[in-house]
């Protein structure tokens, strides 16, 4: 009998423990309920953001990969004309040589 009496001194002393952590129990339901709400709302403009954000971000990369092709055809316009500028000095100059050869052995 012993035994027995000492078990239920045992509940009676835990029986306000337990109490107490069922309270907290539903203290902390109430809680993550009322911020599970307030999270909810900011979740939802932070979606918001985030969806203006990559459509922007998806703009400015059209807008570069646009920006990129114009500057690839001017580069290679630019060097287009570079190249044939080149070989008409190679021919200026040579002219020139000729012209200067032709008059000094005169």
């Amino acid at each position: 009998m012993a035994s027995s009496s000492s078990s239920n001194d045992l509940q009676q002393v835990l029986a306000p423990l337990y109490q107490r952590a069922s309270e907290a129990e539903d203290r902390l339901a109430r809680l993550e309920a009322a911020l599970a709400t307030k999270q909810d709302s900011g979740y939802q403009d932070l979606l918001k953001k985030f969806d203006e954000l990559k459509l922007n971000l998806e703009d400015a990369r059209t807008l570069q990969d646009s920006e990129r092709e114009k500057v690839l055809k001017e580069v290679q316009q630019l060097a287009s004309e570079n190249a044939k500028l080149q070989y008409r000095i190679i021919h200026l100059v040579r002219a020139l040589e000729e012209a200067n050869s032709k008059t000094t052995s005169n």
